[in-house]
């Protein structure tokens, strides 16, 4: 754990960058933070996987509570809809944080990566097709918060593009569900970074962690602000592009 005190500015910065950056993505489209933020910590700034996935997580805890108060103070959160993912989310979320510290799961990443390339693609033929969508309340809820939870600890991230986009595709509003799966991803990794801690330590609070805290926590009442103003057509081609994007990206990385 790096000592509060002798941080300096010099050392922040890059990582500040990274959480802010990350977070104005993930706060407006519901989804990518850990994609983005571990990706450029990895690629980029060259801070080892295993740390930087731990890490992300950490910061997480913070950013996406930051983000939850802010889409609910703009009202952009469906409390019925929030009550049926959180705990769900939370049991896949446990689950999934057991059998990453005791069963490799990077196995079947690829095929995740792969389903969700193709929602997003189908995402972006909704948002070019149906200028007007019309919106329903999804009705497969709870094993979507379940799955969405296990992929996200097993597979270092998962909630955003598992839950938002499948939430979409069944007609969810997409202000109401980005700022829902949003809030409700709070307690998610609140659960699984406990986990984690009680099997890996502090180990994990690095420079990086905090850089990406206070980065995140900074940008997050913007992407609210986002969600709640853009429009719902181009949300949902912003949504679909950043799905696919990463998800492609995801692969090329796991079969490289």
């Amino acid at each position: 754990m790096p000592d509060l005190g002798i941080l300096n500015f010099s050392d922040l910065w890059p990582y500040l960058l990274v959480g802010v950056a990350a977070q104005m993505v993930d706060g407006a489209l519901g989804m990518a933070f850990g994609v983005i933020s571990s990706t450029l910590l990895v690629s980029v700034l060259g801070v080892p996987p295993a740390q930087a996935s731990a890490g992300v997580h950490l910061a997480e805890v913070f950013t996406t509570g930051a983000s939850g108060l802010s889409h609910a103070w703009h009202r952009n959160i469906d409390w019925g809809l929030f009550a049926k993912l959180v705990l769900p989310g939370v049991a896949g979320g446990v689950l999934g944080a057991y059998v990453l510290a005791n069963i490799d799961a990077g196995v079947a990443r690829p095929l995740v990566m792969a389903y969700l390339t193709g929602i997003g693609l189908v995402l972006l033929y909704r948002a070019w097709r149906f200028p007007t969508p019309r919106f329903e309340d999804p009705r497969i809820v709870a094993p979507l918060g379940a799955a969405g939870g296990f992929l996200d600890a097993a597979g270092g991230g998962g909630w955003g593009p598992v839950v938002t986009s499948n939430l979409l595709i069944q007609g969810g509003e997409p202000r109401k569900t980005i700022g829902t799966v949003s809030a409700s991803e709070f307690f998610l990794t609140v659960s699984i970074s406990v986990t984690f801690i009680l099997t890996m330590g502090f180990e994990a609070f690095t420079t990086a962690t905090v850089g990406l805290l206070l980065g995140g926590v900074i940008a997050a009442p913007f992407g609210a602000i986002l969600a709640k103003n853009v429009r719902p057509r181009l949300l949902l081609f912003m949504v679909g592009t950043v799905l696919t994007v990463t998800s492609i990206y995801s692969i090329y990385k796991a079969l490289g």
